[in-house]
């Protein structure tokens, strides 16, 4: 199965049935179908493919909040600063929190300044971490969407089972429906189809997704993450498009199921409940967030060191508000490969190894 799914010969017959379809959407449209992929990984594998450019013309792939990183607000981005300016604070973090630009600093200049922070693998590295350091404390930043909480929640319960009083979360995950519905009922996003994400599917399953073609008349297609899987998913959502069928569709099947993983999803209502999250670009979106339950407040790090919500005004000139609303491509943006570029970012778009404004510039700069 693997092979077939990364068989380049399978991908331009593939691609060549694509390109035929997506000149009847043409004709059925009058213009090219816009697809909006909501996953990071997915923005990368399709430009690192080019298949942009060997769609133009015929089907427009365009980003939208599928980026961890990117979607984190600037008020949290400030509030995970300031825990690093704690004495006595380790930060432990994935390395593509560390470049992200706060309002007059970032964890990068922290850490250069002499602040504690560690970039981990794991969340499990955090908490070895802490019992490594029973005199300091020790706060990791979660940040990601139904994929990586899971693991974190899996974490807190570990540090709660073995008493550990100096091991805190910093929570700032987001569960992707209530987004997309909040997109869907702005009345800006104008597309014909969404590639939805297969690893936030393996555990929601796609059944959470069905409100976008019973209530905005949208197609949807899961799908899974080679090239092959993309272009499979591409060429169901214009069949889609052709046939106006509007149900979510699962293109992969082998991995996620309609009613998702049920150990990791009660793994995620043990440590967390929903809550309202602010997202960049987004703003406040009720219910898209996981909150540490109050009997774990232990190990909630906005709880053990009084953090409060801020809000912060973004980057002057920075529009990666608008790009994660789908509104336009990084190209669009004035800043985009002059002042903002991945050595010398403006907005966490360009940071992210699976920011759309990097995955452009990494590999589709020649093309634009």
């Amino acid at each position: 199965m693997l092979e077939r799914l990364n068989d380049p010969e399978l991908g331009r017959k593939m691609l060549k049935l694509v390109r035929e379809k997506a000149a009847r959407a043409v004709d059925r449209l009058g213009r090219p179908a816009v697809l909006m992929e909501v996953c990071g990984t997915h923005t990368t594998a399709i430009a690192r493919s080019g298949l942009r450019g060997l769609l133009k013309g015929l089907a427009e792939l365009r980003s939208g909040p599928g980026c961890p990183v990117c979607v984190t607000a600037a008020g949290d981005i400030e509030a995970m600063i300031g825990l690093a300016r704690i004495p006595g604070v380790t930060v432990a973090t994935f390395g593509d929190m560390l470049r992200v630009p706060g309002r007059d600093s970032s964890l990068e200049r922290e850490r250069a300044a002499g602040a504690r922070i560690k970039i981990v693998y794991s969340p499990a590295d955090a908490v070895e971490l802490a019992k490594n350091n029973p005199a300091g404390e020790v706060v990791f930043l979660g940040v990601g969407f139904e994929t990586t909480a899971p693991l974190v929640a899996l974490t807190i319960k570990q540090a709660a089972d073995a008493g550990l009083d100096n091991f805190t979360v910093y929570a700032a995950h987001k569960i992707m429906p209530p987004a997309l519905r909040s997109l869907l009922d702005s009345g800006d996003l104008n597309v014909d189809g969404l590639i939805l994400p297969g690893h936030v599917c393996a555990v929601t399953g796609s059944e959470p997704f069905g409100f976008i073609g019973e209530d905005y008349g949208i197609p949807a297609v899961v799908a899974g993450f080679t090239l092959v899987d993309i272009i499979d998913a591409v060429n169901a959502l214009l069949d889609k498009i052709l046939l106006k069928d509007f149900r979510t569709g699962n293109n992969y099947r082998w991995v996620v199921k309609p009613e998702g993983n049920g150990e990791a999803r009660r793994m995620l209502e043990d440590c967390f409940h929903t809550g309202d999250a602010a997202w960049r670009g987004l703003g406040m979106i009720k219910g898209s967030g996981l909150m540490i339950r109050e009997e774990l407040a232990a190990y909630d790090a906005r709880n053990k060191f009084g953090l409060e919500a801020s809000v912060v005004a973004e980057p002057p000139g920075c529009r990666c508000g608008e790009l994660l609303r789908g509104l336009i491509v990084p190209t669009d943006c004035r800043l985009f490969g002059s002042r903002c570029t991945p050595t010398s970012p403006v907005g966490p778009c360009m940071v992210s190894s699976e920011g759309a404004c990097a995955a452009y510039y990494r590999y589709e700069r020649g093309e634009v």
